[in-house]
């Protein structure tokens, strides 16, 4: 018999906004990003309310956020990813390499994605964080990070935030 904490993700579940080809760009993509170091956050609320398809945190406290993309209309329907901007060291898009790389702004960096892994097709320009801002995401990170083990390991357990 398979214990409960098994049964439990350490990533929310979807909200039904993410399709499935949303859902393997994000594997794909956190693939690559835990191959240059980096520790993920899926769905991360930011201080701003908006809420960071992946966020990405290093051991030199780098912090990268990956919009995620599945479709023209999804890029063309979303005016907001420029508030990301302001939480985030480097900014990249995901997609498929079904989407050409040319509709994408040219000050984000671009990574070409599906469910088993990702590359980077270009690099994103640094804009680096002011310090209590980064000092803020770190800590959000961390303590998503930490309700999300504390589900896991307890899934009945008095959580009762959302992460």
């Amino acid at each position: 018999m398979e214990s409960p904490a098994r049964q439990v993700s350490l990533v929310p579940p979807p909200d039904r906004r993410q399709s499935e080809t949303a859902l393997a760009i994000a594997r794909g993509a956190a693939r690559l990003l835990w191959s240059l170091g980096f520790s993920c956050i899926s769905e991360l609320p930011l201080p701003s309310g908006r809420r960071a398809d992946l966020v990405a945190l290093n051991e030199r406290g780098e912090i990268w956020i990956v919009e995620i993309k599945s479709s023209i209309e999804d890029l063309r329907a979303d005016q907001k990813w420029q508030d990301y901007r302001a939480h985030c060291d480097r900014l990249f898009f995901a997609f498929t390499q079904d989407l050409p790389c040319e509709i994408f702004p040219a000050e984000t960096g671009l990574i070409v994605a599906d469910a088993y892994g990702a590359h980077m097709h270009c690099e994103a320009p640094e804009h680096r964080l002011h310090g209590a801002t980064r000092r803020s995401l770190m800590l959000a990170f961390a303590r998503a990070a930490a309700l999300r083990l504390s589900a896991l390991a307890d899934p009945d357990g008095p959580h009762g935030v959302e992460f």
